[in-house]
């Protein structure tokens, strides 16, 4: 079979686990197509709801209303982030100068993001489509026989696969799905969740607002135990997936707050490409051994990565030719960089230009992280550190590990795909789940080396000591795994 052919069907067994990005299941209760159906919405919804149909109706050019509403809410620190579902019913065009075909009126079911913090208000995220084009999940499944629910058993996907494609025992197929030979849901698995949710409550201290966000936080918690079940069988490290801070989140909550979708858009500041001397790079290298490494921060609920990567990348610099390590401001980045999107994503490469035009960088002490962002409160007489220049380094993953033994800690972008539910070891996910042209999560690379003949780099993340392997990550070297050679850069200090 051509190759081609084989990822072709791979992508779409990826799609039917709910692996690839988008595609994984949302606990949700029962939809009803009639606005009458829900129960009426909390006050506190309804500011939110009615800013994201403005929204709506500006991008879209119409004049929809909202006729019901419904949703969630998530607190953390000064901001709350509103997870909406709102039945809209969008008027007909009257406007013959405007309506090129007659247009009767729609109902639409929309899902917003909105996030509310003292002084903005933004709307993250929006997806309309008509109600009654909505595919059920029997539709879904195709010529299985069975709701799209019931392959979370891993041998019933398997004989259902097999089905819609009898010939297909090639060695793409023969080599993913013995992995998913075993049904992933044993009897007791309603006790085991709610006992690990509780768990889960206590060690990350979880409040809820109301008993029904409670039930719905533990249904997407059990969905995220199976989704993290099926990331586990498919990667080829020796990582361990499982229950992180990040479990009561579904898919698209995680990647509008935690990520960046700015970093695949590739749109910043070009950079000269770095030169390379051609030496080799040692068997194993690590900055934090020597000093060049700040303690691992937290962006908290906003997409800073970036401001974060970065100012990882000048701190080395700055140690490595001043020889001060200094913790240094990425609110000060957040503010002032009117380049990129603040919490919403930005790229290395405009920061590099805007530490540079600004004429430095402030420390954290002077310039305390918020998390969102705010006027700009930048002091030229406070700035402790400086850069000359910035530059953008090879996608060689054995001259990145030479540049970074003997310049320092490196900025680079990945594809984030498995992190949600990261704990331990190093990850090293198949290709088509974590394409290198996804990259979505700016990170920061201190060193590299082997465990149990497994090569890896030793990345510094911006989630807080509480993920990961105390803040870091871990991933396969070598293989251009997760895009982590795709957009590695520095600062240059002179």
């Amino acid at each position: 079979m051509e190759p081609w052919l084989r990822l072709l069907r791979l992508l779409g067994l990826l799609g039917l686990l709910g692996l690839l990005p988008g595609s994984a299941p949302v606990p949700a209760q029962p939809r009803a197509v009639g606005a009458q159906a829900w129960e009426p919405p909390s006050p506190e919804l309804l500011g939110p709801a009615r800013f994201a149909l403005e929204t709506y109706n500006r991008a879209a050019g119409t004049r929809a209303v909202l006729g019901a509403v419904r949703g969630r809410v998530r607190r953390a620190g000064k901001g709350s982030l509103y997870s909406l579902e709102a039945i809209l019913e969008e008027q007909p065009c009257r406007d013959p100068t405007v309506c090129q075909l007659p247009v009767s009126k729609k109902t639409l079911l929309c899902s917003f993001e909105v996030l509310d913090e003292p002084g903005r208000r933004m709307l993250l995220r929006r997806d309309c489509s008509p109600v009654d084009t909505k595919v059920t999940g029997a539709e879904i499944a195709g010529g299985c026989g069975q709701p799209k629910s019931d392959f979370s058993q891993g041998s019933a996907l398997i004989s259902c696969l097999f089905q819609l494609y009898p010939d297909d025992r090639d060695e793409t197929f023969s080599s993913v799905l013995p992995l998913l030979n075993k049904d992933p849901l044993p009897r007791d698995f309603p006790v085991k969740v709610t006992s690990a949710f509780k768990k889960f409550v206590s060690t990350y201290n979880r409040t809820y607002e109301t008993k029904e966000e409670a039930q719905w936080r533990m249904s997407v918690f059990a969905s995220n135990l199976v989704r993290a079940q099926k990331i586990q069988a498919l990667d080829r490290g020796t990582a361990q997936y499982g229950v992180t801070k990040f479990s009561d989140l579904t898919e698209e909550e995680f990647r509008t707050i935690y990520l960046n979708p700015l970093l695949k858009e590739e749109l910043g500041k070009k950079m000269q490409l770095a030169k390379f001397t051609g030496d080799s790079a040692p068997p194993e290298w690590d900055w934090r051994n020597k000093g060049a490494v700040t303690k691992v921060k937290d962006q908290g609920m906003c997409g800073s990565c970036w401001a974060f990567s970065v100012t990882g990348n000048v701190e080395g610099q700055w140690f490595l030719k001043r020889g001060t390590l200094l913790s240094l401001s990425e609110q000060e980045l957040v503010d002032c960089d009117k380049v990129d999107k603040a919490c919403l994503g930005g790229l290395p490469s405009n920061a590099y230009s805007a530490i540079k035009n600004l004429g430095g960088l402030e420390t954290e002490e002077d310039y305390s992280y918020q998390g969102h962002m705010q006027a700009c409160n930048f002091s030229a007489e406070k700035a402790k550190v400086y850069i000359n220049d910035s530059v953008e380094l090879s996608r060689s993953e054995q001259k990145l590990a030479a540049w970074l033994a003997q310049n320092g800690p490196i900025s680079v972008a990945i594809n984030a795909f498995g992190m949600q539910f990261y704990r331990h070891g190093i990850s090293h996910p198949l290709r088509p789940l974590c394409s290198p042209w996804l990259i979505d999560h700016a990170v920061l690379l201190v060193g590299y080396g082997n465990r149990s003949d497994v090569p890896f780099w030793a990345i510094k993340n911006s989630w807080g000591t509480n993920w990961g392997e105390e803040g870091y990550y871990y991933l396969h070297r070598g293989s251009g795994s997760c895009g982590v050679n795709a957009m590695a850069s520095s600062a240059v200090v002179n």
